[in-house]
């Protein structure tokens, strides 16, 4: 029996509702907030979910790929720029209506293709030992000044990254970027995630890095075995490394079940879904539905983030502009 459409977005519905339904999720989210989401989606709604995990630029490439055959019904992502790129080749639905309402304006696309239900902030680790955040670069764009030689911990093959680039791409331009870039060859040193430059930063083999707020403040939730020598610079003042990335959410128009998809889109931006959002441990912020984010987070509010257009995030324009800089 098919979900009715005249339900308030992820209102509650018998829990056999969804009968032999079954939406195949391409998850580019952290796994086990995906699972967590999912298995209260079921058990509101009684449609299953199956995850299909991997990395955004991964999923979003397979997705175009596949076209109209794409057995996928939804599309999460960690990072916008996957979710513009499936949406620019026309293979999402519109968001309805309702759900797009349960979102914020700077948080969703300006076309309707898709909506933001979590985000993340960029932030810059540093090493106590040897800096204080008054040392700290006051803009991202000055970690490309040979002072910061060898200093500097980034992972540019992680979508992560990519989408900072993109985010200086949109607010400074196409050659600042470039130039920016070119530092960033000079001055880093190379990490394959957020993780390991974070741990870098605490075992002193750089002084600071480019990471997102959360994977700092899981490690400090875990007693900081990978962290107890590290702080946070937030650079807010609109700089592009203030910048907030939002994990999307859409409905792809070739799904088999495009109620039901739909329908998870709304919860997961509904109060339960953001609900199970914030009390996750991985931390990240809600976006939707007036929930507050988990209370160890600084508010976005005081975050000072740029305001910048989600759907302009152009992710093969960095990737080839990062090849031609050498940095992957």
């Amino acid at each position: 029996m098919a979900v009715t459409a005249c339900s308030a977005p992820g209102a509650s519905s018998d829990a056999g509702a969804g009968g032999d339904t079954t939406l195949v999720l391409y998850n580019a989210q952290h796994e086990d907030l995906a699972q967590a989401e999912v298995d209260a989606f079921t058990a509101q709604t009684g449609v299953k979910v199956e995850l299909r995990n991997g990395d955004d630029s991964e999923l979003g490439n397979q997705i175009v790929a596949e076209g109209d055959a794409s057995p996928a019904d939804v599309f999460v992502t960690e990072n916008s720029p996957a979710m513009t790129l499936v949406a620019s080749r026309g293979l999402l639905a519109p968001v309805e209506a309702a759900t797009r309402d349960q979102v914020p304006a700077q948080y969703q696309a300006n076309d309707g293709s898709w909506v933001g239900w979590a985000a993340r902030a960029t932030v810059l680790p540093y090493d106590t030992r040897v800096l204080t955040a008054a040392a700290m670069p006051a803009s991202i764009l000055d970690l490309a000044d040979p002072a910061w030689a060898g200093k500097v911990g980034i992972a540019p093959g992680g979508a992560d990254f990519q989408a900072i680039v993109s985010a200086v791409l949109s607010l400074r331009g196409e050659q600042a970027t470039a130039d920016w870039l070119t530092g960033l060859k000079s001055n880093a040193r190379i990490y394959q995630s957020n993780s390991a430059v974070m741990k870098a930063v605490d075992a002193g083999e750089v002084e600071t890095g480019i990471i997102y707020h959360y994977y700092w403040l899981k490690d400090q939730a875990e007693g900081a075995p990978n962290s107890a020598n590290v702080a946070l610079k937030y650079l807010g003042n609109q700089d592009p490394g203030a910048f907030v990335s939002v994990s999307g959410a859409g409905v792809l128009k070739s799904s088999r079940h495009p109620e039901q998809a739909q329908q998870l889109v709304a919860f997961l931006t509904s109060q339960r879904g953001q609900e199970v959002s914030a009390q996750s441990t991985n931390l990240e912020y809600t976006v939707a539905s007036g929930v507050a984010s988990n209370p160890a987070l600084r508010p976005l509010a005081e975050l000072g983030a740029p305001a910048v257009d989600l759907t302009a995030l152009n992710g093969p324009q960095v990737v080839t502009m990062m090849q031609n800089a050498g940095l992957i």
